[in-house]
């Protein structure tokens, strides 16, 4: 295997998964349970693995962090801004969803916690996440036309 000496980037892919609750929206987030950021909430997800697609990362981030399966995973927008993350260079993909099965959520792989959080009332987020849902809630429709 041929490598280059010059640095190069990590990768992750991040979920941002909604749900209606008491005629609201709401996004869910988990509380990390790693530094950087530890305790701080964020989306699930997580650094895509050597041989394996961005989607599937996506969907692997999302099962491992909170036990959602089968929610259709649409890319939203690449997210590369060079301090969006303290360890290294990482670019993220970011991946929306909307969950209507009303399934439980659990707390998974390294996340301490997770919880729904209305639209309206975010807590303080890590990385560059508050730029990624706004950049979602700009771009998405959450309602039908």
């Amino acid at each position: 295997m041929y490598s280059y000496e010059y640095p190069r980037p990590c990768v992750t892919a991040d979920a941002l998964i909604f749900r209606k609750i008491n005629n609201k929206w709401h996004i869910l987030l988990i509380e990390r349970g790693n530094e950087p950021f530890k305790a701080c909430w964020a989306m699930p997800g997580g650094f895509v693995e050597m041989d394996e697609d961005l989607d599937t990362a996506a969907a692997r981030e999302l099962q491992e962090e909170t036990h959602l399966e089968g929610i259709a995973l649409h890319q939203l927008y690449a997210f590369g801004a060079p301090d969006r993350d303290p360890r290294h260079r990482t670019i993220t993909i970011a991946y929306w969803g909307i969950d209507n099965s009303e399934k439980t959520a659990t707390a998974g792989d390294d996340a301490a916690n997770l919880q729904w959080f209305a639209l309206d009332n975010l807590p303080r987020l890590a990385f560059d996440h508050d730029k990624i849902i706004a950049k979602a809630l700009d771009t998405i429709t959450l309602e039908p036309k």
